[in-house]
């Protein structure tokens, strides 16, 4: 079985503060998902405010923000058989009533080589 992040997109930053509607929307696919027993990771949410993106030559700027004001407000991972079945995974999520967007990617796995 496969490890894939789901990536939520926001494109407004009061998205990344949901009603206690959309919060409990949120909780009923992330407990589907549990009881399906695709839950890898629980992830997490992430900060838009206190954000900062490195680039090369020394440059940082303020938060996440592109051009196109689209951002990061968090992931996480699931576990399946292929891309398509996360992807009907994501097609579930509240998220997308609201504009945003997942961005499905199969998490690679890095091994490290020790030298001891």
């Amino acid at each position: 079985m496969k490890e894939y992040a789901l990536i939520f997109h926001l494109n407004d930053p009061a998205m990344a503060k949901p009603s206690p509607q959309q919060i409990q929307e949120r909780m009923n696919w992330l407990a589907g998902i549990v009881a399906a027993g695709k839950l890898a990771n629980k992830g997490n949410t992430l900060s838009v405010t206190e954000a900062r993106t490195v680039k090369a030559g020394d440059v940082v700027t303020d938060g996440p923000f592109t051009e196109i004001k689209e951002f990061i407000g968090g992931y996480i991972v699931v576990k399946t058989e292929t891309l398509d079945e996360a992807v009907q995974l994501a097609k579930a999520s509240p998220l997308l009533k609201v504009g945003g967007s997942v961005e499905v990617r199969e998490v690679m796995q890095v091994y490290v080589h020790q030298q001891l």
